[in-house]
């Protein structure tokens, strides 16, 4: 039995799923780690999946600044309550995506969102999201991003 218990305490620890939904996972599974873990993020996309109509009003705004200041970027997170906003992982993933488009230049959203994670690149951005949007049970999108690099032009007239 504690070998049980540490099993859902590790799959907690690695999905973020509630301990109900592990100890489900783990008897569905047969006791497969592996499996279980697969079939938390099933349903943890599923449920995303679902929630993905829902309006997202909330969230934040996350700056990040490289290369000596010469670059820079704003990301604007959103979510559907200021209680997940306030989430210090919520807050973790805005300051994760400023600093992949700081780094990768993407042009929209739709590019940035399947782009590699720079941190993992067996990830995408847009896995990211959907991850933290399966843990919070919320719409969990980028709404907007704008990046900056000195001396170069945003198309705006001066």
């Amino acid at each position: 039995m504690a070998n049980a218990k540490e099993d859902v305490k590790r799959l907690r620890e690695e999905t973020g799923a509630g301990v109900m939904d592990c100890k489900r996972a783990l008897d569905e599974a047969a006791g497969d780690f592996a499996r279980a873990k697969t079939l938390l993020k099933e349903r943890g996309q599923a449920r995303a999946q679902k929630t993905s109509g829902r309006e997202a009003k909330e969230g934040i705004i996350e700056a990040y600044v490289h290369g000596g200041g010469r670059i820079g970027a704003l990301v604007e997170l959103s979510s559907e309550t200021d209680f997940v906003a306030r989430n210090q992982e919520f807050r973790d993933l805005a300051r994760e995506i400023a600093m992949q488009v700081a780094a990768m230049d993407p042009q929209d959203v739709d590019e940035l969102l399947a782009q590699a994670y720079i941190r993992d690149a067996s990830k995408t951005v847009g896995e990211l999201v959907t991850g933290l949007a399966a843990t919070t049970g919320e719409n969990v999108r980028v709404r907007r991003f704008k990046r900056f690099q000195l001396g170069q032009s945003n198309g705006e007239a001066a």
